[in-house]
């Protein structure tokens, strides 16, 4: 009772009590609803309600709330810009860049047989050696062939003294009188002459088809290169025309990349190129040599009864053709070898975008034409691309051969000559 009187007198001098005081400092720098509870909660009490101060709470001026908004607006804009342009960037690199992970190393194969038949008694190379142009590699059973050119030999020696004499028969019969002879005597021995000829002539041949067949015994490698897949043994019988050694061209390899024809816009001839075989990180350096003008199309082919046999397809889905595109190879790392078939990444660079390309060509390089390939609208070809279409015929080593006549034109008969003959014959 006796603290109850200090309060009362404290509340008659109208003054704040001690409570109350508390209250109201417990309410100074909390939100106005909070201030607004306590005042609510003094009133009820009987105490008279403090006023809520501003100082205790800063106001944002109007500026500043829009300073604030724009800046929200600024930056959901931005995020939305970068995912545009990533998505654009992504949409260029793997849709219509002009690169592919579908490419192989390729390289040429010389098959080597034998132009003779016989048994092999001597191999000289191994599985995956080196060999140089005419380093031989097997040797085919040479005595059949050694004894044809001495039977050749020999046949060339009668054939020539049979010429022989025939031709000193002839030339007897030429300086004899009409009185001693008659005009089909020397014919006669004239076409016996001719026909010796003949003989010895085809001799002649017969013995350099031998030496030749016996040359032909040792078969050697027609290309610089490696000897791959050898299952050829010493005592196989080799057969004439049937392929049995395999010799990879040390100098023929090239990449195949097998491009999507909605990358064919950006491939041009003499464009660079890179190849990066799986397993290796330095790429191979070379350039766009030539475009395969035609790949299999399978509606092309007959199907029952010669009709034609057209595959269904999808409306809103077609899947794009592959073209290949040979890449000559220019630069090849020392660490990185080339083995026939490898996997490769190709990816064709584009010219640099310098004095050859103006700001606009170069933001519509880089913006508006993967947009329009987006959409599906193609892309434009490049300005100046070289095609791959040539009009000059590649240069093909053929095999010299005689543009002389087989057939001798007709002769005049003369008196006491064979047919065809307007001399006599003579032995070389």
């Amino acid at each position: 009772m006796d603290a109850a009187l200090p309060r009362d007198a404290a509340a008659l001098r109208g003054e704040p009590s001690a409570e109350a005081q508390a209250d109201a400092t417990g309410t100074m720098g909390m939100p106005e609803t909070v201030a607004r509870d306590t005042g609510d909660r003094a009133a009820e009490n009987g105490r008279p309600q403090e006023p809520a101060t501003d100082s205790s709470m800063p106001r944002r001026t109007a500026v500043a709330r829009f300073i604030g908004g724009a800046g929200r607006h600024l930056a959901t804009l931005g995020i939305a810009l970068i995912a545009v342009l990533i998505a654009v960037a992504t949409w260029q690199h793997y849709v219509t860049a002009p690169w592919t992970r579908n490419g192989s190393v390729r390289v040429q194969v010389a098959n080597v047989a034998p132009q003779v038949a016989g048994k092999i008694v001597e191999l000289r190379v191994a599985d995956n050696q080196f060999v140089h142009k005419g380093d031989v590699l097997y040797v085919i059973d040479p005595f059949d062939f050694e004894v044809a050119v001495r039977v050749g030999k020999a046949l060339v020696d009668q054939r020539a003294a049979d010429l022989e004499v025939k031709q000193a028969e002839f030339d007897r019969r030429q300086h004899l009188s009409n009185l001693a002879t008659t005009p089909e005597e020397q014919q006669i021995y004239a076409g016996n002459a001719a026909q010796a000829k003949a003989a010895y002539e085809s001799a002649v041949h017969q013995l350099a088809q031998a030496e030749l067949n016996l040359k032909r015994t040792s078969v050697a490698s027609p290309v610089d290169g490696y000897v791959t897949n050898l299952l050829l043994r010493a005592g196989d019988y080799a057969i004439t025309g049937v392929s049995n050694i395999a010799v990879i061209d040390s100098d023929s390899f090239w990449i195949d990349g097998y491009f999507e024809e909605t990358k064919m816009a950006r491939v041009c001839v003499g464009d660079r190129a890179e190849a990066q075989l799986v397993g290796y990180a330095k790429p191979i350096l070379g350039h766009v040599k030539t475009v395969t003008r035609g790949v299999s199309v399978s509606n092309a082919a007959s199907g029952t009864q010669g009709l034609p046999n057209v595959d269904p397809i999808y409306t809103w889905v077609r899947l794009a053709q592959r073209v290949p595109v040979r890449v000559a190879i220019d630069t090849v790392p020392p660490d990185v070898p080339l083995v026939s078939g490898m996997t490769a990444t190709v990816t064709i660079r584009q010219p640099s975008a310098g004095e050859h390309q103006t700001r606009f060509d170069q933001f519509r390089a880089g913006f508006v034409d993967p947009v329009i390939d987006l959409f599906g609208a193609g892309h434009p070809p490049r300005a100046n691309c070289l095609q791959a279409a040539s009009q000059q015929r590649p240069e093909v080593e053929a095999i010299p051969y005689s543009r002389e006549p087989a057939v001798p034109p007709a002769q005049t008969i003369a008196p006491g000559l064979t047919p065809g003959l307007d001399v006599s014959p003579r032995l070389p």
